[in-house]
């Protein structure tokens, strides 16, 4: 078997249309963490239960593994920005981010397409990267919303169909 050329996987895989998402938690102290997400799928209706994936090298993982919540906040079509902000590996990501804080003590971003609140529900070694499952306890949807995707390495708009 032919080892796989890792840019060109990464190309490949850039063909998949994806929503934008920053998973959202609360550490022990009291410390907002964050990050953009793009791995983030529904799992099952029964129970409810969604997926998102952490790159082993993150600095904010242990946080993550360690959080008792989740908030997943689907970005909206305007939120580049945002984006941008959580993807970054920088110090204080949350400075003049306006959020309020949700009934399972996560940050929540104003103006996303939907959140869920979550808990941990089981966490699975996905190679370079750990997939977190969790159960979603609370959710919500702006109907008028339009979601951020991201296609080929850039953002793009949904073209609504005629």
């Amino acid at each position: 078997m032919n080892a796989i050329n890792q840019r060109e996987f990464r190309n490949s895989l850039g063909n998949f249309v994806t929503g934008v998402t920053v998973v959202t938690a609360m550490t022990d102290d009291g410390e907002r963490v964050g990050m953009t997400v793009s791995s983030f799928n529904s799992v099952s209706l029964d129970p409810p239960l969604v997926l998102f994936s952490v790159d082993r090298n993150a600095l904010s993982l242990a946080a993550f593994q360690k959080a008792k919540g989740f908030a997943v906040n689907v970005l909206g079509e305007h939120q580049h920005e945002l984006s941008n902000r959580f993807a970054r590996k920088a110090e204080d990501k949350w400075s003049g981010v306006d959020h309020t804080i949700g009934e399972t003590g996560c940050p929540l971003l104003p103006e996303a397409v939907a959140w869920f609140e979550c808990q941990p529900y089981a966490q699975y070694d996905g190679g370079d990267h750990i997939i977190f499952v969790c159960r979603v306890l609370k959710f919500d949807v702006d109907p008028a919303g339009r979601p951020l995707v991201f296609y080929k390495g850039k953002y793009c708009n949904l073209v609504p169909e005629t």
